[in-house]
């Protein structure tokens, strides 16, 4: 079992060290919003997602994107980019911080978000930067490794590349995000330094609403 927690309050003691506040840009340097805070593990102090308060444009006012999937913006120092549009924020379901008190609340909405991202943004195995969703490149055969990134295996139906078999209908949102960039690096780390302290920060009940526990 995992925990997870919000920073909610906790204010780091350099502020230059705390995301939150960056701005997030989608495709198209489409302005989807800010960081309003993250979702961490309780026991590693690894990110899991980072809350967007989109300043109203969308009807649930915030969204979650795995942090695995936010890259440095090119065009923006100190900010973050993300290959979202507005319209896709848009079909994920309902984002609610309440979720996270309940174990089963929490494990239908993962389930529920993650399958939009299988519909609809191109996905990656974790830890790489590959594509699971396959181009229409790829998808064609063109290819300058020969064709292998778009061949199927003839007995699981899956796309391979490089020797390696993901299957076709499968998605996988990593649970981790290393090199997006050195604001993203320092916070990370110093979220990892000062877990215990988050964690122990308010009253007991106030602890208790916090984090909960998520298989």
């Amino acid at each position: 079992m995992a925990q997870y927690g919000m920073l909610r309050d906790y204010r780091f003691t350099d502020a230059a060290e705390d995301i939150r506040g960056a701005k997030l840009y989608g495709l198209n340097d489409e302005n989807l919003g800010k960081i309003d805070d993250v979702i961490f593990d309780h026991s590693t102090g690894v990110i899991r997602y980072v809350v967007v308060d989109t300043g109203g444009w969308l009807s649930t006012k915030q969204f979650i994107v795995p942090a695995d999937r936010l890259r440095a913006s090119p065009e923006h120092p100190d900010d973050f980019a993300v290959d979202l549009t507005k319209q896709q924020v848009e079909s994920f379901p309902p984002y609610k911080e309440s979720d996270l008190e309940s174990d089963q609340q929490w494990s239908d909405y993962e389930g529920r978000y993650r399958s939009k991202w299988e519909a609809h943004p191109v996905m990656h195995r974790a830890e790489t930067d590959r594509n699971i969703t396959p181009t229409t490149k790829q998808m064609s055969g063109g290819s300058s490794m020969g064709g292998n990134l778009d061949s199927r295996n003839a007995d699981t139906g899956a796309f391979t590349e490089g020797g390696f078999a993901a299957r076709a209908d499968s998605v996988v949102i990593s649970q981790s995000a290393v090199g997006i960039g050195p604001r993203w690096d320092m916070f990370q780390e110093r979220l990892r330094q000062r877990r215990k302290e988050v964690i122990s920060t308010g009253s007991p009940k106030e602890r208790g609403d916090r984090y909960r526990k998520a298989s």
